[in-house]
C-alpha cells in the first residue's frame, strides 16, 4: 500500500496523465489502497487545478481533461530527456519558420523547473546534440533509448571516456573505448561521434547498436574534430560508407537542382555539365532509394543492383493497380 501521501498523488496523476479514462478500482488496485482513498485523492487533484471528471459506467471511473489554465505538468526521467531531445533537434533545424527560437525558448523554461539531477541531463543533451543531418525523406529505422542518449550527452560534455559492446554489421558485438565528442540525429537515427582510443581514430556509432555502456570516471582534454563540424563529419562517414543496395542515376537537372530536392549528402551529386549530373542513392534501405528518385522530378537513367530493380518494378506495379480506379475528373 502506498502510505505516503504525495507520493501516492503523483503517482496518481502520473497514471492520470497516460490514459483517456480509468475506471476507480484499477487505480485503488494500482496504488494499493482503497477505493474510498482514491476518491479523496481525486479531489485533492481538483484543489490543485486539475480538471478530473467522473464517468458514469457500471464501476465509474476518472478522466484527466483540460482546462484554460495550465496545470505543472508530471514528467518521468525518460520523459523529461525525450523532450529535451525534441526540443533541441527541433531548435537545431525543424524547417518551420520561427520554431527554432521558441524551441529554444521552451527548453530554457523546462530546465528551470527541473530538479537538479534532470536539469543536468538536459543541459548536456543540448551541449552534446548537434543540427540533424538529412538526406531525402526517409525515417526508416530504430530509434535511441532516452537513458543511453542522457548518458552518451553526460560523457560529451564531460570528455569521459566510455566502454560499450558495438554490434557490426559484419559480427557480434565487440568492445569499445572511446572519448565521446558529440551526438547527431542523421536519417532517422542517432548517431555518437568519438575518438576510439585502440583504433586511434574517429569513429561514428549508430546508437540502436550500442549495449552495455559504462562510463570509466576517466576524464581527458577535448579532441579537435577533423571536419567543420560533427554533422559534416556523420555526412561524410555516411556517404562514403559501403551500401547494401547500389544505385546511381544520371539525372537531366543541374546539379544545384537535385542537391535542393534530395538534400544531398556531401559527395553524393556530381555535376556532369550545367544540365546534368549523377547522384549516387546507393544506400541499405530499398524503400529509400525508392523515396530519392520519386524526389528527383526529373528524366533521369538508372544503373542499379537487381534488387533496387526489383522493387521499382513492384513498386510502380502497386501504384498502377491503385490509382488504375482512381477518377480522371
Amino acid at each position: 500500500m502506498t502510505s505516503d501521501m504525495p507520493a501516492r498523488m503523483l503517482r496518481l496523476l502520473s497514471l492520470m496523465q497516460t490514459r483517456r479514462e480509468w475506471p476507480g478500482q484499477e487505480l485503488a488496485d494500482r496504488l494499493g489502497v482503497t477505493l474510498r482513498t482514491v476518491r479523496r485523492d481525486i479531489d485533492r487533484l481538483r484543489e490543485l487545478g486539475y480538471l478530473v471528471e467522473g464517468t458514469t459506467g457500471p464501476a465509474g471511473g476518472y478522466r484527466l481533461t483540460s482546462g484554460t489554465d495550465m496545470p505543472p505538468l508530471l514528467l518521468d526521467d525518460e520523459e523529461t530527456v525525450a523532450i529535451a531531445v525534441a526540443l533541441r533537434t527541433a531548435a537545431a533545424a525543424s524547417g518551420v519558420t520561427g520554431i527554432g527560437e521558441t524551441a529554444l525558448r521552451a527548453l530554457a523554461k523546462l530546465e528551470q523547473v527541473l530538479p537538479a539531477r534532470l536539469r543536468t541531463q538536459a543541459s548536456a543533451l543540448q551541449q552534446a546534440t548537434t543540427a540533424p543531418v538529412s538526406y531525402g525523406a526517409g525515417k526508416d529505422g530504430p530509434q535511441a533509448d532516452p537513458a543511453l542518449l542522457a548518458a552518451l550527452a553526460a560523457a560529451c560534455r564531460d570528455h569521459e571516456i566510455v566502454t560499450f559492446d558495438y554490434t557490426t554489421r559484419q559480427g557480434p558485438p565487440g568492445p569499445r573505448r572511446v572519448e565521446p565528442h558529440s551526438l547527431v540525429p542523421a536519417m532517422g537515427r542517432w548517431y555518437l561521434v568519438a575518438y576510439d582510443t585502440r583504433a586511434e581514430d574517429w569513429r561514428i556509432y549508430r546508437l540502436d547498436r550500442i549495449t552495455g555502456p559504462a562510463p570509466t570516471a576517466h576524464r581527458v582534454p577535448a579532441r579537435s574534430l577533423p571536419a567543420p563540424d560533427p554533422a559534416a563529419f556523420v555526412a561524410a562517414r555516411i556517404a562514403t560508407a559501403p551500401a547494401r543496395h547500389r544505385a546511381v542515376a544520371t539525372v537531366h537537372a543541374p546539379a544545384a537542382a537535385v542537391l535542393a530536392r534530395t538534400q544531398g549528402l556531401p559527395g553524393r551529386v556530381i555535376p556532369i555539365d550545367d544540365a546534368t549530373c549523377t547522384v549516387d542513392l546507393s544506400g541499405g534501405s530499398l524503400s529509400r532509394i525508392a523515396q530519392l528518385l520519386a524526389a528527383l522530378d526529373a528524366d533521369y537513367t538508372l544503373d542499379a543492383d537487381p534488387d533496387v530493380v526489383g522493387y521499382l518494378r513492384a513498386a510502380a506495379e502497386r501504384t498502377l493497380r491503385r490509382t488504375n480506379g482512381l477518377s480522371r475528373d
